[in-house]
């Protein structure tokens, strides 16, 4: 009878030599022992089958990747505001597994590795309306299809600490969402809304999200960011559908 064995690894390195090919030989090493595998292309970025040497014996290798795009303004004056909210979703995940940013093209990256997944989590530097630049950017630099996006944002027709996760949707009305609709041509990507409320006046919309938290919110804040950490890891793990049951109503 034969093995089977699902073993999840990211091929950082390996990628760009797969995607354009229908087989490619490579060695690995398992428990110390150099073998020899048979890569087959089945699906772009995302599955390797490998049939190894030894007889009667199979390997399932998987590429798992994810971006994860916060929205956000760059500069200090901007740090603690409503509208920075998709910077700080990161920011809080990023404490939590000592992940450092580094300053790259159109944003500041890093990457985190879970479960044999991989998440490239990117901030935006090229300011919120101009959001859909670093996004498609990264995405095509990734290889990646929107399938595999997860978009932060703050939202002022929810609740303050409000948790929406969709996986598709129209802008409503938020600069950063319709600049990526406008730049990827399409609006079927998973995005994560944190409600923000909308304690404001007629006309007074952007001196609100472009404002600091009150004293209750940023209590309440610390719990609120460690759920959508959760969220992010849940999404990559379990998948959309799941994750929405799961979180959508706490």
């Amino acid at each position: 009878m034969n093995k089977y064995f699902l073993v999840f690894i990211d091929f950082k390195l390996l990628t760009s030599y797969f995607y354009n090919c229908v087989h490619y030989n490579i060695f690995l090493y398992f428990s110390g022992c150099k073998s020899r595998f048979f890569f087959k292309h089945y699906k772009k970025n995302v599955f390797f089958i490998c049939n190894f040497a030894a007889r009667y014996t199979h390997y399932i290798i998987c590429i798992v990747k994810y971006l994860v795009a916060g929205l956000g303004n760059i500069g200090d004056e901007y740090a603690n505001t409503r509208h920075n909210i998709g910077f700080m979703m990161l920011d809080r995940l990023a404490v939590e597994e000592s992940l450092v940013f580094a300053d790259r093209r159109y944003g500041f990256v890093t990457e985190y590795a879970y479960r044999g997944r991989t998440f490239v989590l990117l901030k935006p530097s090229t300011y919120m309306n101009l959001s859909g630049r670093a996004v498609n950017y990264w995405l095509q630099k990734e290889k990646l299809e929107p399938d595999r996006l997860l978009v932060l944002v703050d939202d002022i027709a929810l609740p303050f600490g409000t948790l929406r996760l969709k996986g598709k949707g129209s802008d409503g009305g938020h600069n950063g969402l319709k600049n990526i609709n406008e730049v990827l041509g399409t609006q079927e990507y998973a995005r994560l809304r944190f409600g923000v409320g909308n304690d404001f006046s007629e006309g007074r919309q952007m001196n609100y999200v472009l404002g600091e938290w009150t004293e209750e919110e940023e209590k309440a804040l610390p719990d609120r960011l460690q759920l959508t950490s959760d969220i992010i890891r849940s999404f990559g793990t379990i998948g959309l559908e799941r994750t929405m049951n799961l979180f959508n109503n706490k």
